[in-house]
């Protein structure tokens, strides 16, 4: 067979194939980026898919508008609200999972060629996704608190990007949360630059303890011009159950007819049945709720993690304790003559019973190969204190 060339520019994603390695029993996995299946509110999934059934069977089991199911298009108008965003439910598309609302942002935004600068590290699948179009992605620096916005400004000026993709709030993998004062001076620099800036927020709502700056969208009112050149993508899969496959897509007009369309070309619509399934799950208000316990109890996961990896891995490693979302991102520093590759750790890491994900495939330009991601999400307190110990024992 004759392949599309475009399918030379990106390769199978490291994380699944490190997949392939965890079916050995008694594997602690500390690799997976989804949330755990305990947390899902299934009496309440449940009493919504009876609801959309015995309300409005037609709509939910019919073909349905590209655009979305209204009711869900008016209740996540009303969930953004809640969270300081004005947007009119025609203001939003609804994809299938945010995935699809950045793949489509590649079928619109990126030639063959076009520059699009991303975090350094960013989602391995986005890096993907954008190179499958043709891009040439390049790596802004990033720190505790974000991307650096004087490097980022200059590699703006340098590169001229089609668009600039960021994970401002508990990103991943880096865990790291963009400071206000970067939001701002980042909405700023898109309507200086005209720039269009991609905001992907999957993790925003699963803070521990103190809430997160508000996010770039909701900012736009504070920064005349911003909302203009801001693209913002949400989902349902890490707060309530990736299964359902509901995200969406807020953007300027033209931009989101333009997605619409070549969302017509790809699945026609996302599932009317899990649309009005997630619409009457909003309209019951059990959303708070389920939002508080996943808080608390991945709050506590993270604070075991954080005190295991001091006490068993020392100053052989450094990180940010993360404020919310589902991931540590750390580094190995070779202190006491310990390893520094992450790439080997893994190898050895398999061996001892636990498994992480090493950080170089999530950088598009220059990766760091002493680095590695590591989620708490869906192991119990008791399991991360035997897998940290496992890991130190492997370093």
């Amino acid at each position: 067979m004759q392949f599309a060339e475009r399918l030379n520019n990106v390769e199978t994603s490291a994380i699944r194939e490190l997949f392939k390695l965890l079916g050995k029993p008694g594997i602690i996995s500390f690799a997976g980026g989804f949330p755990d299946s305990a947390m899902f509110d299934v009496d309440g999934i449940r009493e919504a898919s009876m609801k959309a059934l015995s309300e409005e069977p037609g709509a939910a089991l019919q073909y349905g508008a590209t655009e979305g199911y209204n009711p869900l298009r008016e209740q996540l108008a009303a969930f953004m609200g809640s969270k300081g965003v004005q947007v009119n439910p025609d203001g939003l598309i609804v994809t299938t999972g945010s995935q699809q609302a950045l793949d489509l942002i590649g079928k619109t935004l990126v030639d063959p060629g076009a520059k699009v600068i991303v975090e350094a590290p960013t989602f391995l699948a986005t890096i993907q996704c954008f190179r499958l179009y043709g891009a040439q992605v390049i790596g802004a620096p990033i720190d505790a608190d974000g991307v650096q916005v004087d490097k980022l400004e200059q590699l703006i000026s340098e590169h001229k990007p089609r668009f600039v993709y960021l994970i401002p709030t508990f990103g991943n993998p880096s865990g790291a949360t963009l400071s206000l004062e970067r939001r701002k001076r980042i909405l700023e620099l898109a309507v200086k630059t005209k720039t269009v800036v991609i905001e992907d927020d999957p993790y925003g709502d699963l803070y521990f303890g103190k809430a997160p700056p508000a996010s770039l969208l909701a900012l736009t009112a504070q920064v005349p011009g911003s909302r203009d050149w801001l693209v913002h993508c949400g989902s349902l899969s890490k707060v309530l159950s990736p299964g359902l496959r509901v995200g969406w897509m807020i953007a300027p007009p033209e931009l989101l007819a333009k997605a619409t369309m070549c969302k017509q070309f790809s699945d026609a619509h996302t599932s009317t049945f899990a649309q009005a399934t997630a619409a009457q799950y909003l309209k019951a208000g059990r959303m708070p709720a389920t939002l508080a316990h996943v808080r608390e109890v991945y709050a506590g996961r993270a604070r075991t993690m954080g005190e295991c990896l001091k006490k068993e891995l020392g100053d052989a490693i450094e990180f940010t304790q993360p404020g919310g979302g589902l991931f540590f991102w750390a580094r190995l520093t070779g202190a006491g003559g310990k390893l520094k590759d992450a790439g080997e750790l893994a190898r050895r890491a398999i061996e001892k019973g636990v498994a992480f994900v090493p950080g170089a495939p999530f950088y598009a330009t220059n990766p760091d190969p002493a680095t590695l991601r590591l989620s708490f999400a869906t192991v119990g307190e008791d399991k991360i204190r035997e897998g940290v110990e496992r890991l130190g024992k492997a370093l």
